[in-house]
């Protein structure tokens, strides 16, 4: 009997083509690295490209470049969000490593809305406060406190003061794991990747000479590998990125969010929106001091904007 697919074109059969890890993505085209290490520019078939860095893909060669014909099943899926759309960024990770800092000041909205996406994709998600030799790291601290107590995992960080220390207290999170890293300007994003990194600069010239651009582009979310064995890598996104929230309703906020998660089921009304109901029993944990100021004000703003914009 002929096996299913024995007759279809090799470019029909996905675990018949080579198999490649999407390592950037820049307008139509990628950067796709074989299972032997070789970085190809590659296009999708088709009109738009939906890949994202994380995506592996069954690909064939065309040439000096090649042509992505089927995208393999993800594990998860990150959005980004400007004045205009969502749109997917990032794709299989493991971890997704926020970094913060007393100075500049960092915003605990951008904070709650990455972690917000973190667990909406079932991601588990990382804080690192840098700079704690700083003599403002206390205030930092104090305003995550409400962080570290509802269970987000933090760790402090002196990326330029103390970079071994740095790197020991980092490496047991980060090893053989995709890591997102993510920071606003000033947080020490391109210092820890210059640290963690080997040849940080040789891979942004590789992928930027595989994009044929000439240059590394900002614009650009590259992967890099922090071992020769390819264990382990660090996925870099240009900027603090706007998490788009598509994915998530009003109503299934506060799930997302442990302070508020933790008052559930004691609200009189099963749709309530914690808002305004009386008998919520979530506005009760905000008059007990439970949840913060910040924090409902937080979540006001986003119950807002999830409510007013469905894509």
């Amino acid at each position: 009997m002929t096996a299913r697919g024995a007759h279809l074109p090799r470019a029909e059969v996905p675990g018949a083509l080579d198999l490649g890890l999407v390592v950037a993505a820049h307008g139509r085209h990628v950067v796709i690295e074989t299972p032997e290490g070789r970085r190809v520019r590659c296009h999708p078939r088709g009109k738009k490209s939906e890949l994202v860095v994380g995506d592996r893909v069954r690909w064939l060669p065309t040439g000096d470049e090649g042509v992505v014909e089927h995208l393999e099943p993800r594990r998860n899926l990150l959005f980004r969000q400007d004045d205009w759309r969502s749109k997917s960024f990032a794709a299989n990770l493991d971890l997704m490593l926020v970094l913060v800092a007393p100075e500049p000041v960092f915003s605990e909205s951008q904070l709650t809305r990455a972690l917000i996406a973190a667990s909406a994709a079932g991601i588990p998600a990382l804080v690192g406060l840098n700079k704690v030799d700083l003599a403002s790291a206390a205030a930092a601290r104090a305003r995550l406190a409400p962080y570290r107590a509802m269970g987000a995992p933090m760790v402090e960080l002196a990326l330029k003061k103390d970079p071994a220390g740095a790197r020991a207290v980092l490496a047991p999170h980060l090893q053989g794991r995709t890591t997102l890293v993510l920071g606003p300007s000033g947080m020490g994003k391109s210092t820890l990747i210059n640290l963690l990194v080997p040849h940080a600069a040789a891979q942004v010239g590789e992928i930027s000479q595989a994009l044929g651009t000439g240059r590394h582009t900002t614009t650009t979310t590259s992967w890099y590998w922090l071992d020769e064995a390819r264990s382990g890598a660090l996925i870099d996104s240009p900027g603090f990125q706007e998490f788009g929230l598509r994915q998530v309703a009003p109503e299934q906020l506060a799930a997302l969010m442990p302070d508020f998660a933790a008052a559930l089921g004691r609200c009189r009304f099963h749709n309530c929106s914690h808002r305004h109901e009386p008998g919520c029993g979530v506005r009760q944990a905000m008059e007990r001091g439970e949840i913060t100021p910040a924090r409902q004000r937080i979540y006001e703003e986003l119950f807002e904007e999830l409510s007013r914009k469905r894509w």
